[in-house]
């Protein structure tokens, strides 16, 4: 069955999709009979929106019977009517989003309910229906490096098409890390019982990783270390420069700290010609692909640990590092710089007007 869509009904669908009070249950069948617009079979669109061929054709058809309006209604049916209008419930959902209860940051079920004199249970379904969750909150950061744009195509380009006869290595450390050694002993898992640690430990002094991931082929060569100033990222650099052939070109990929621009360190970068560095945007952490790595070793060997003393951190992490380096996979970068550009251009655009409001 061919849908074809009038300007009129195919702005109203689309405003569906945008429409930040629009409810979960009518997200779907927009979806559907927009792509079904495009030519696009049953089979096809329940492949890309993972839903049931039956459910397309059935949203497909009832499009075709009823026009726009039929996707908006519910089917007639015995049961018991709504007891809060659609406007109501609009209402609800207007107040979460632009106000907030006096004397606090964002709504809860319960002051909600209180503010509207309705119950705490549905409120919680109203949310649910229109998709909000406003006592979760997610961090950003947009950068605002001058020269975003550079050093991104910059890294990169690194990443997409490396320098021939040169080893590029994603580099960083991960600073303080602790020895923290548990009040009590805990208890394993056995059975259906879950593992469990003490909430509360004891600090047992800190170290310092010094961490460089060859991009071609995914090992990681690490160095741990008291401290982490620009003494010893120069100290790390001379192991580098001795683990890896000296015809080969070394391109290192590094964020901005100051330890990474110290004079001594260009003074050092000034009689290794070999060594060459390229600095992520400024609060673009993720272009860095060893804090990957730096998570990987947190959640694995580092989180559930107890290191009674520095030395077993520092052996924790060796054995970390010599595991991994076993069965190293070569890292692979899928994302295109201008794919990229264009979120930074989106979550820039969006803040601008959220500004605004």
């Amino acid at each position: 069955m061919t849908i074809e869509l009038s300007a009129d009904d195919r702005r109203s669908l689309e405003s569906i999709l945008k429409a930040r009070t629009s409810e979960i249950r009518h997200l779907e069948p927009a979806r559907i009979v927009l792509l079904a617009s495009e030519g696009q079979t049953n089979l096809e669109i329940a492949d890309q929106l993972a839903v049931g061929r039956d459910k397309v054709s059935r949203w497909r058809q009832r499009f075709a019977e009823n026009g726009f309006q039929g996707l908006l209604k519910d089917a007639p049916g015995r049961g018991r009517k709504p007891l809060y209008t659609k406007e109501r419930k609009e209402e609800i959902v207007r107040m979460t989003i632009e106000g907030r209860p006096e004397g606090q940051t964002h709504w809860s079920r319960e002051s909600m309910a209180a503010t509207i004199e309705m119950s705490p249970s549905t409120v919680g379904r109203i949310w649910a229906d229109y998709g909000l969750k406003p006592h979760l909150d997610r961090t950003f950061k947009i950068s605002n490096d001058k020269q975003f744009v550079e050093k991104l195509e910059d890294v990169v380009g690194l990443y997409i098409n490396p320098p021939e006869n040169a080893i590029v290595f994603s580099c960083d450390e991960k600073s303080q890390i602790q020895a923290l050694d548990r009040s009590q002993p805990g208890r394993p898992m056995k059975g259906d019982l879950i593992q469990t640690l003490t909430q509360d430990y004891k600090r047992n002094g800190t170290i310092s990783l010094f961490a460089a991931l060859n991009t071609a082929t995914g090992e990681v060569r690490g160095k741990c270390k008291d401290r982490h100033t620009h003494q010893e990222w120069i100290d790390f650099w001379r192991l580098i420069n001795k683990w890896t052939p000296k015809d080969k070109e070394i391109h290192i990929i590094c964020d901005n700290y100051a330890t990474h621009k110290h004079p001594k360190v260009k003074s050092w970068l000034r009689c290794n010609k070999r060594f060459h560095l390229h600095f992520t945007p400024t609060s673009a952490s993720g272009l860095n692909m060893v804090e990957r790595f730096f998570r990987d070793l947190t959640v694995k060997a580092l989180q559930r640990g107890v290191f009674q003393r520095v030395k077993s951190l520092t052996q924790a992490i060796d054995e970390y590092l010599e595991a991994q380096n076993k069965k190293p996979k070569p890292f692979i970068w899928t994302s295109l710089a201008t794919e990229i550009l264009e979120k930074v251009k989106c979550a820039r655009q969006s803040l601008h007007m959220t500004h605004q409001k």
